[in-house]
């Protein structure tokens, strides 16, 4: 009997491609987007020892800025949303919070995406006027619903998560986490097909 994995497309054009290769292409999707958490961890892990000028690495953040709303009551959601919000740190050195929101948003609510999607504007007050930029570029947003989760999100968690002494749970205790949230997208162009594959 031949292994479903070794089943490939035929054709050289989409245009062209059958119900019969769409099976096959949907048959491999199901064994790799089950496998999307254990991606995220590996990258993840790709911040270790990567420091960037900042005071401890960039994995070391994300452990402490997941660790910080953890210790804080915040939900599972909210846990993994502050453990990945600098994920696009190694491809999108232009736009990480878009990489990070870009990887959460089938998976989390609208707050949540947004909030992560628009840190980097909130973080700017902090440090964007040393760097000759305005430091209140996070005002244009102050009427929107989302302006203070945000605000709460980088001065709590993200803004004081550089402390080399401060507590900072291993990846390993997130792993579930990360397991749980990923587990099913919410909303997805493919939500339906995936739903019908079971």
């Amino acid at each position: 009997m031949e292994d479903i994995a070794e089943k490939q497309a035929q054709f050289t054009h989409m245009e062209n491609g059958t119900a019969e290769d769409w099976k096959a292409i949907a048959d491999a999707f199901g064994p790799f987007a089950r496998d999307l958490p254990a991606r995220i961890l590996a990258h993840l892990k790709l911040l270790e020892g990567d420091c960037g000028g900042f005071p401890v690495d960039r994995l070391t953040h994300c452990l402490q800025t997941a660790t910080l709303a953890h210790r804080d009551g915040k939900d599972e959601e909210y846990v993994v949303c502050a453990l990945l919000h600098d994920i696009g740190d190694t491809l999108g050195s232009f736009n990480h919070a878009d990489v990070a929101a870009v990887i959460l948003e089938p998976f989390v609510s609208e707050e949540n995406h947004w909030m992560i999607k628009h840190h980097a504007i909130f973080q700017g007050y902090y440090f964007f006027h040393h760097l000759g930029m305005d430091r209140n570029l996070r005002e244009q947003y102050r009427d929107h619903p989302y302006y203070e989760r945000t605000i709460e999100f980088v001065s709590k968690y993200d803004a004081p998560a550089f402390d080399e002494k401060g507590e900072t749970l291993p990846l390993e205790f997130f792993e579930p986490m990360v397991r749980r949230v990923f587990a099913k997208p919410r909303k997805s162009l493919y939500k339906k097909a995936v739903e019908a594959a079971g």
